[in-house]
Parts: structure tokens; sequence; C-alpha cells
């Protein structure tokens, strides 16, 4: 071998070891460095001619693992989502107060039920009557501050969506500059660790926002993409745009480069936007409809005990609610019979008529049955009740008025969709709603549907995690009836046939269940429909879209006449029972009290709402079932959120202990490469030393 080809040699050895050395110093430095992944140096032998020539280096590399990678990445994910939940679920807990407190929410009903029995022992008194309508006023003013802050939760969970979209789009742009920066640094034999560790740093925390795949460029770099296989970086970067409305579910479209400008719907099943987008469209307003559907059949067992009760002396006339109906499909359905009183100042009976809907008669003060329609309904009431009174029928409302004295109504066995006859009508409410909180319409399959044909309702359908399928326009037909409408609704071309049905349950609701395989949700996009003139459109009148059912527990409040008079508060109830001459009203009757501070114990068919399914059960009952269910969903999401937290750092300290920089291990490769170095070093100095001998000797 010549001197020269053993100075290459010695030089090779020595380069090797300088860059063993380098990378080894830079592993040292960066021991404590939060997200540094050490590198190692690769050298093999140089051969050239078949005869070995030194050593080169191949490349520095970092070292990772895969599996540790993914793994990490996945658990990033996971408790980012639920570290998102478990925040603002805790927030909206709070929102309903400490259990073990006074201002717990749910013991504000026990105070109603008190009052009114207190009420019920001096039925006279003014003040106790104040006390049980401002009791009830708390109620349902707490209820809608409740339900005013969780909606202005949803909306800060809707600001916090847009700013980690932002995030996540800067994210995307870095990681993909990057990925030019380490191609440069590969195609010359660079080392390009350090963009490396940077990239892998965003990409860790972009798993914590959104989950992706991600793999590895042949050029240097990474490519990621979302769970269908969309690229969000690697040779340009997508940008994440986040489409929502108020009415409909809230999903994240992808716009890629390479694209046709037009973004696309992608699916996200992990990281801090899945868990805020769960919070956004089903955690909170399922809080807000659940709310709403305890505040409304709570209100609802107030009025039907009020329905049935009366003043002494009775009222001149009792006005009701606003049904949304025409009286003849209003009155459609009714079974069982009802009374109407019209009474003196005294409480004596002065016109009595007896409604028996199931036979379809009426008979004044016990005489002969005469027959009637519900076309004819308020015809023949009017000419029932004579001059002693009269009955109106304007926008859905019904009001009976008396010529002298007051109305009183015995509730008998009437009922329509769970409500008896004054009940039905809000005749004698307590508790107003400025729009519609009860969705039990009453309405069978041959109801007339009352919707003016043409008019359209626009449907959203979408998956379970809110990416969208398709949106819908359904016309309204022209078949008069509710089996048209539900027909038209379930159209497979121009409805939701092809991915679930609408029903009309037995008290009239309407309802959607999804179908295999997708198992679609709708959200109301547009409702131009009305039922007759001025009146309620479907979404409206049946509860459909998240909206309508999460603005009414803000629609309740106390009646403003029983405010201003509290006296109108009916105490007693209309006896019938009494020997001729004798008085069917009579002052200090409590019973309508004592039946009052009883109401929440009657049992009452609650709607799916929450977390909870259709259910009968009486409203005590039910608030300790919603109070426990809150509870329990915010406990879980914080037990996901640890156990999540738990298997990440699990996860970190596994990356880390592959990844990390360990120094007993560096000091050792110090070592040696110093030693390489240095043996190098001398030979390169035998090699001088014999290169001069031979020159002197020449």
């Amino acid at each position: 071998m010549s001197l020269t080809a053993v100075l290459k040699t010695a030089n090779s050895g020595l380069v090797a070891s300088q860059v063993g050395l380098r990378a080894v110093s830079d592993n040292i430095a960066n021991v404590n460095t939060a997200g540094y992944v050490r590198k190692t140096v690769d050298q093999q032998q140089l051969v050239v001619a078949g005869q070995g020539m030194g050593v080169e280096v191949s490349g520095v590399k970092r070292v990772t693992d895969q599996y540790l990678q993914l793994a990490t990445l996945t658990a990033g994910s996971e408790s980012g989502r639920w570290d998102a939940v478990a925040q603002y679920m805790d927030n909206a807990q709070s929102l309903f107060g400490d259990p073990s407190g006074e201002a717990f929410f749910f013991g504000r009903l026990d105070e109603i039920w008190a009052t009114f029995a207190a009420t019920a022992n001096d039925p006279s008194s003014s003040l106790l009557r104040s006390q049980s309508l401002s009791s009830i006023e708390d109620f349902l003013n707490e209820g809608a501050r409740i339900n005013t802050a969780l909606n202005e939760l949803g909306r800060t969970v809707d600001t916090q969506i847009s700013a980690n979209i932002d995030r996540a789009n800067d994210l995307l742009d870095q990681i993909n500059k990057l990925n030019a920066d380490i191609s440069r640094a590969r195609m010359v034999d660079a080392d390009a660790s350090g963009s490396e560790n940077i990239q892998s740093q965003l990409v860790d925390e972009l798993a914590t926002l959104i989950n992706v795949q991600v793999s590895s460029r042949s050029t240097g770099g990474l490519m990621i993409r979302s769970t269908e296989g969309v690229m969000l970086a690697g040779d340009g970067a997508a940008v994440l745009s986040y489409s929502r409305t108020d009415s409909t579910k809230g999903y994240i479209t992808a716009t890629t480069s390479a694209g046709s400008g037009v973004g696309k719907p992608i699916t996200i099943t992990g990281g801090a936007l899945r868990g805020l987008l769960d919070l956004r469209d089903d955690k909170l307003p399922g809080i807000s409809d659940q709310l709403g559907e305890f505040l409304s059949r709570a209100a609802d067992s107030i009025n039907a005990a009020h329905n049935a009760a009366t003043t002494v002396p009775a009222q001149t006339t009792l006005t009701g609610r606003n049904t949304g109906l025409d009286l003849p499909t209003a009155v459609e359905g009714f079974t069982g019979a009802t009374t109407v009183a019209i009474v003196d100042a005294a409480g004596l009976l002065t016109r009595r008529v007896d409604i028996d809907f199931t036979a379809g008669t009426m008979s004044v003060d016990g005489g002969p049955a005469a027959a009637f329609t519900p076309a004819s309904f308020l015809a023949d009431l009017n000419g029932a009740l004579g001059a002693t009174g009269s009955a109106s029928f304007t926008n859905g409302t019904l009001s009976l008025t008396a010529a002298t004295g007051g109305v009183a109504i015995d509730e008998g066995t009437s009922n329509k969709a769970g409500r008896a006859f004054s009940h039905f009508f809000g005749l004698n409410d307590i508790v107003r709603s400025g729009g519609f909180t009860n969705y039990d319409t009453g309405l069978s399959g041959t109801s007339a549907h009352g919707f003016t044909p043409g008019d359209q309702l626009t449907i959203r359908l979408a998956q379970g995690d809110g990416k969208p399928i398709r949106d819908v326009t359904v016309s309204v037909p022209a078949g008069a009836t509710m089996n048209d409408l539900v027909a038209a609704l379930n159209h497979n071309t121009s409805g939701v046939g092809l991915y679930g049905q609408y029903s009309l349950d037995s008290s009239g609701a309407l309802k959607f269940t999804g179908s295999e395989p997708f198992y679609a949700t709708t959200s109301i996009v547009q409702d131009n429909t009305a039922r007759g003139v001025g009146g309620p459109s479907i979404s409206a009148l049946f509860g459909l879209g998240t909206v309508e059912r999460s603005g009414r527990a803000n629609r309740l409040e106390v009646a403003a006449a029983f405010i201003t008079d509290p006296m109108k508060v009916g105490l007693a109830k209309l006896d019938l029972s009494v020997a001729a001459g004798q008085p069917v009203l009579t002052p200090g009757d409590g019973r309508g009290a004592l039946a009052l501070a009883a109401a929440g114990d009657v049992v009452s068919r609650f709607g799916a709402a929450g977390s909870l399914g259709q259910v009968n059960m009486t409203v005590s009952r039910y608030a300790a079932e919603f109070g426990g269910s809150i509870g329990r969903e915010s406990a879980a999401a914080d037990t996901r959120r640890s156990s999540a937290q738990a298997v990440k750092t699990e996860a970190v300290n596994r990356r880390q202990s592959v990844e990390g920089v360990n120094l007993d291990e560096e000091l050792v490769r110090m070592t040696t490469y110093q030693q390489a170095f240095n043996a190098s070093a001398r030979m390169i100095q035998a090699a001088k030393e014999l290169f001069d001998v031979l020159t002197n000797i020449v």
C-alpha cells in the first residue's frame, strides 16, 4: 500500500470520528431539550477496486421508533379530545350549582311544592299566593339563566374551534415547508436532523388538535393525511376550514393545494377538535334540550293541576294558549268527558255543559245529549252555553267567557296526548310560553296537517360526527293528512327515506330515526312552511332542529295576569256533586292548592332529550335523574381525560426511553470516537515520519 493510500485511509478515520464526536456532543448538549431526538452516525467500510480504503460516513440519522411515534400521536389525540370535553362539561355542570348547597337548581322545584302546600292551609292569603308565584318565577328564571349560559358556552366552543383550525393550518404550513429543507439536506448528504426534530414536534402538536395519519416521503420529510387519506401536508399544505351554522352541525373541510379549490369534508375522530365538535353539536345542545324538556314538563305539571282548579269567585274569562292547530283538528282525538260550568258570584251553578268526547255529545244542565262533530264543536258549545256565556277560537287560541259570573271547568276524564281539555287548550295556565315547548301535538296519521301545499322545508342529513351527507328540500304535499306529510318527508328522492324515517307516535310527536349504515342525524337548514296564515312552521310545531329545541327553556314565564293579581291563582275545585241549590265553589277550598303541591308526584311523559331517552316518571324523579346524568357525564369525561393522559404519559415515556439522550451511553460513544480519532491521528503521524525518512534518503 502506498503512503498516499495510508494517509487517505487515516484521514477517513479522522473525518468519521469528527462526525461521530459532533453528533455525540450535540446529543449531550440537548439532553434536557424537549422533543430532541438523539442522533447516531451510520458508517461503513470504504472499498475501492476491491480493496479496503478506510471508512465513510453514510449519514447521520435520528434514533426513532415508528410504533412508539404512532402510539404517542394516537394518545395525544385522545388526550386532547377528552381534555376539551372534560373542561367544558365541568363548566356546564357548575351552572346548575352545588347539589349540597341551597342554590342547587333542582332544589328550587321542591320550594314550589312546599309553597303551594303552605298556601293550601290559608287559601285566602295573598302573600302565600305571591310566594308560590315567586317560587315558580325563580325556578323558570334560573332555568333560563342556565340555558343562556349553556348557549354562551357553545359560542365559546365555536370560537375555540376556529382558533384551533387556524393553529392547525399554521402547523400544516410549517410541516410542509420543513419538507423542502429536509429534502435539500438529503440531496447533499447533509445532516437534516434539526429540521426533522422541529417537524416531529409540530406533528405532535398537530395530533393534539386533530387525528392524522403520518408517513415518510421518499425524498425526506413527512406526509400528513386525514383519516380517509386526504393529503393535508407533504407536497403542498392543505387549508382547513370550519363550516357551521347555528342550526346545523359543524364540520371541517380541507382544500388541498392540488385540488379544485373546493373544500372536501374530512373525518375527524380524535384531537381537541373532535372533542369541541362533540360539545358544540351534541353534548351542550343535549343538556340544553334536556333542560328545556324538564322545564316544559314541570310547567306542564303545574298547568295541569291549575287547569283542574278554579278561583273563588270564578274568572269571567279563560283564555288559552296558541295550540298551533285549527279547532276541528284540536278537538279531534279527545276521549273521555269534561264539564264547562257557568257560576255566579256566590258560587251557584247557572249553566252546566257536559261534553262527552268519546260519544261525541253535549248535554245542558243534565238534559238530553246532542251530537256534535269536531267541525261543529264551537257552534254547538256556544249554543249549549246560550245567554250565559260564549266561546271563541282565534289564531289557535280558545277562549271561554261568562256573560255574568265566571267560568269553571271540571276536567273529568277528558284526555288527548296526555292532557285534559282545559289543559290541552291552556285555558287556565299559570306558566305561559312565547313559543311551543310541548311537542306532543296530539295529531294522528289521519289528522289534517294544515300546512300550505308547496311550502318547503330544507333538511340536512349528516353522519354522527357532523360530516354532511346531503341536503334535501321537502315540499308540503297536496295530500291533506299527516300520513301524506310524513310520506313526503320520507320520500327516497326528495326526502330522507334513503337514510332514515320520520314517524308520528301515539302522542303526535314527530321523530326521526336514522338507518344503517350511516345512522344519520337531521338538522333544519331552512323552514318556510306555515300551518295556516301566520301559523307555526313544521319545525316549530314538532320541535325539529337544535335551534327550536335548545331555545325553549328561555320561553317560559309566569303569566303577567297572575303577577298583577295573585288572587287569580286557582286554589279551589269545582264540586258538581253538591245538592241542587248548593254552591259548587266555596271560599276557603284548598283542594286545588293541594293538587298543585302534589303536581311533582304525578307521572308525566318525558320525551327523549340529552342523555335520557323517552320515559314516564314524575317531575321530581326526572329532576333527580337529570341532575345525576349531568354529574355522570362530567365525571365520565374527567375519567376518560385522566385515562387518556395516563396513556399519553406512558407512551411519551417509552418513546423518550428510545429517542432520548442517555448521558452514560453518550460518554461511552465519545470515548470510543476519541480513541478512534487518536488512532487515526497517530497513523497519519507515522506515515508522515516514514515519508520524511524516505525523503531524507533520497
